[in-house]
C-alpha cells in the first residue's frame, strides 16, 4: 500500500469529525481532535488486522528519534501500539492530559 493511498480523509469514528490528511508528507491515521484511531494494521500500513477495534489514546511519550508518540491500546483486543503525533495534535494532547486522560 502506497503513502498516497494511506494518507486519505475520513471520519472520526469516536467523535465524527472530518479528518483531513496531512501535507507535510507524512500521513495521519488517527484523529486531531480526539486522538482516537481504528486497530487496522498489524504493521504500520498493512491494514492486515481483522480487529478494526477502536483505538483510545492512553499516553504520550517521547521518543529521541521519532518525536512525540501518541500510545493507543485497543478497546476491543487490548493491543497496544505507538503513533507519531502530528503537529496539530498537541492542542489535543495537552488538553487530555490537564484533563488527566493522558
Amino acid at each position: 500500500m502506497s503513502r498516497k493511498t494511506e494518507n486519505t480523509a475520513f471520519i472520526c469514528a469516536h467523535c465524527g469529525a472530518a479528518v483531513l490528511p496531512l501535507t507535510n508528507g507524512s500521513y495521519r491515521n488517527h484523529c486531531p481532535q480526539c486522538l482516537h484511531s481504528l486497530h487496522v494494521d498489524d504493521v504500520p500500513g498493512d491494514r492486515a488486522s481483522q480487529c478494526f477495534g477502536l483505538m483510545k489514546p492512553v499516553g504520550v511519550v517521547q521518543h529521541s528519534k521519532k518525536g512525540w508518540q501518541i500510545v493507543h491500546r485497543c478497546q476491543a483486543c487490548g493491543v497496544r501500539k505507538f503513533n507519531r503525533a502530528a503537529p496539530d495534535d498537541m492542542d489535543a494532547i495537552i488538553a487530555k492530559m490537564k484533563q488527566g486522560e493522558l
